[in-house]
């Protein structure tokens, strides 16, 4: 009877090693980056994480769908390598001799890749499932909404014209006051005074040396000579 056991626990232990393998059916490759992603805070990769790797990816296939009885010992790992790579299968729960499609593992690891890296305090360029595209990452939502942005946008243009209009009317009028001033200090100081008719400007009156009518002159230069 004890021959019989050992000779069927072998038989499994070969049919799954035969499971797992380099470019087997159904298999994924893993690769890991700490020391860049970590640097001086890099974690050794030991047989307490593959033991959380492998918790992850039951724990995906389980989240994957609500029906999955998969267990932790149902994912099975091969070729570690020292610079941290391994290929991994996951095998069928019920039968544990045949593997779950790749399909079904990849749409797996896709559902629950951020949850996965966080376990591991990396991202997708430093935890690679080579044959699993990436996942892109959500949208950031801003924290104050796009209309609001939007108005404030628009509120900022109309108050900054009308500033604009007002301080132009304010220059404007400075300008037209010191003219003005200008024009009655000259008047109050009899120099010089421009007639201004319907707006444009007439001949120049010097109020002081006064100024002679030619056809007065004419008149005199007629009459008074003998």
């Amino acid at each position: 009877m004890l021959r019989v056991l050992l000779l069927t626990l072998s038989v499994v232990a070969i049919a799954r090693a035969e499971l797992c393998k380099p470019d087997a059916q159904n298999a994924f490759k893993v690769r890991l980056s700490i020391k860049t992603a970590l640097g001086d805070n890099a974690y050794a990769w030991d047989a307490n994480e593959e033991y959380l790797f492998k918790a992850m990816v039951a724990f995906a296939m389980r989240k994957y769908s609500s029906k999955s009885t998969t267990q932790i010992s149902n994912v099975l790992l091969c070729n570690v390598t020292d610079r941290v790579s391994f290929w991994f299968v996951v095998t069928d729960s019920s039968e544990d001799v045949t593997t779950v499609p790749a399909s079904e593992v990849e749409a797996a690891i896709r559902m629950n890749r951020n949850r996965i890296n966080s376990a591991f305090l990396l991202s997708d360029k430093t935890l690679q499932f080579l044959k699993i595209t990436s996942t892109l990452s959500p949208p950031v939502e801003p924290s104050t909404p796009v209309w609001l942005i939007i108005f404030g946008v628009v509120l900022c243009v109309i108050v900054a014209g009308i500033v604009f209009l007002i301080a132009a009317g304010i220059q404007q009028r400075k300008k037209k006051n010191k003219e003005s001033t200008e024009r009655e200090n000259l008047e109050e100081k009899g120099e010089v005074t421009v007639a201004v008719e319907n707006g444009i400007p007439c001949e120049a009156l010097d109020l002081k040396s006064g100024h002679i009518n030619g056809v007065f002159a004419a008149d005199d230069e007629r009459f008074t000579s003998l």
